[in-house]
């Protein structure tokens, strides 16, 4: 079992010292400051299990200390350390979500049951957290859904929001990606900082290094004044760059400076200013192919691609549709002031053999159309607007749609009896097998477009063939 961390909040050092002594035997892991300026600066970074905090501190009330506690909403079991006589205050800090108070003088039996009790409670809180992902999630900071792919997506950020690793999103439009950003970013230890988003999209080329950067008056023709950048605004928090496929290939070179040295310097000025900021990146194109292309850095992917998370496309997420489409008419219909009750088992079908091109995006815009041009009840196939139901599987081939040749099950009429299906490890290995030809027996390179482990393909060759050594 790890270690449970412990933040003692104590001014008097002499105290602090025979509190840590107390726990010597307990399975836990201790810092020690002793002021609330130390306290508040260790909890913007650090989300401690166990907080053990007096209230008469030098600098600050402890009760302002608990406060922040309970409003940026860290996962700690705080508890008191109050003086004889303050029972009024032991009320105030209960109502504030405090999990116990020792009242001094208290023994060393009576601390350590209760730090006990303390680590406990935070056991059985992991306990229940961990039943509730393994029984899945039907929503997540925003995001819908609750098939394997989404559990898989939820688990990943819940594991790296703490981290201050790059996380690199891909996937297409529309499936999410910077709800993503949000998530992590907001489950992070930086959430109470900024977090600045940036559509490298939607800003024309010649003002993308202002806008990341900033400028100085008189830097280019129409500065007339000083200009803070996206990268100084994130200082302390997360910047966000959305579409990064669309960056200047030149001001990628920029961007590496600003990422390994975590310093840069304002369009027109010589000074240089250092920043600590946490990094997503997101884009719907295939960033080894754009490498292959020269239209991306090398350098600078592999710098960014250290947490990769990749959002599923809407036709791959199941019954998750459906669900998404419930809560979309809810919503909607809120808003619009109309009663919808849900749709018909034939839109339930036309919702779920659609390909979804666009992803949820796509989705969204169809409910919200048919609740504010229809008056309510259950949604049918009539309401639906007749562009979307004129569309095919063929008509999306070509589209954004990235993987094509998942679509040509479309195109060409298949056998269907069981005498066309094959043992799933067979077709997986004709599909790595090809991936490999195609990059020229480069196995770390066709990982990379199969978006798996390079270990991974290594493994499953060598079990491939020991199948084959056995079947001879």
């Amino acid at each position: 079992m790890n270690k449970m961390t412990i933040l003692l909040i104590e001014d008097v050092v002499p105290l602090a010292e025979v509190y840590i002594e107390y726990l010597q035997g307990e399975n836990v892991e201790i810092t020690h400051v002793t002021t609330g300026d130390e306290a508040y600066k260790y909890l913007a970074e650090n989300s401690p299990q166990i907080i053990l905090l007096d209230m008469n501190l030098p600098d600050v009330d402890g009760m302002e200390i608990l406060k922040y506690v309970s409003d940026v909403g860290l996962d700690s079991c705080v508890i008191v350390i109050t003086a004889y006589g303050s029972v009024s205050r032991v009320v105030d800090a209960m109502r504030l979500g405090a999990f116990e108070y020792l009242q001094k003088p208290f023994d060393e039996s009576r601390f350590i049951l209760t730090v006990r009790n303390a680590i406990e409670r935070m056991h059985l809180r992991q306990m229940v957290d961990s039943y509730k992902n393994q029984l899945g999630r039907d929503e997540f900071h925003g995001m819908l859904g609750k098939s394997q792919v989404m559990q898989a997506v939820y688990d990943t950020i819940d594991n790296v929001a703490k981290s201050s690793a790059t996380v690199f999103i891909t996937g297409e439009s529309g499936t999410g990606k910077e709800l993503c950003a949000e998530a992590i970013h907001n489950k992070s230890n930086r959430k109470n900082n900024e977090l600045v988003i940036l559509n490298c999209a939607a800003i024309p080329k010649d003002l993308m290094e202002s806008e990341i950067f900033g400028h100085v008056k008189g830097a280019f023709t129409g500065a007339t004044s000083d200009r803070e950048g996206a990268a100084q605004r994130a200082d302390g928090g997360t910047l966000f760059l959305d579409e990064i496929g669309e960056m200047d290939i030149n001001l990628q070179t920029k961007l590496l400076r600003l990422i390994q040295s975590g310093t840069f310097q304002k369009v027109g000025s010589a000074k240089t200013i250092k920043v600590n900021i946490r990094y997503i990146c997101a884009t719907n194109r295939n960033p080894l192919e754009m490498i292959e292309k020269g239209l991306f850095r090398e350098d600078l992917y592999y710098r960014l691609n250290v947490i990769p998370i990749k959002l599923p496309a809407l036709r791959e997420r199941g019954q998750d549709k459906l669900a998404i489409a419930l809560n979309f008419l809810k919503k909607y219909s809120e808003e619009e002031g109309k009663k919808f009750t849900g749709y018909t088992p034939e839109v339930e079908e036309i919702f779920m053999s659609h390909l979804w091109p666009g992803n949820v995006r796509q989705l969204q815009n169809i409910i919200r159309n048919v609740v504010v041009l229809s008056e309510g009840g259950a949604v049918d196939k009539d309401m639906l607007p007749k562009d979307f139901l004129s569309i095919k599987p063929d008509d999306v081939v070509g589209s954004e749609v990235p993987n094509n040749e998942l679509l040509d099950v479309f195109k060409t009429p298949r056998k269907r009896d069981v005498t066309s299906i094959r043992p799933l490890w067979q077709c997986e290995k004709q599909v790595v097998e090809e991936a490999i030809e195609i990059c020229g027996g480069n196995i770390s390179r066709a990982a990379g477009y199969l978006e798996v482990n390079p270990s991974t393909l290594y493994r499953k060759i060598k079990n491939w063939k020991d199948q084959d050594s056995k079947n001879k």
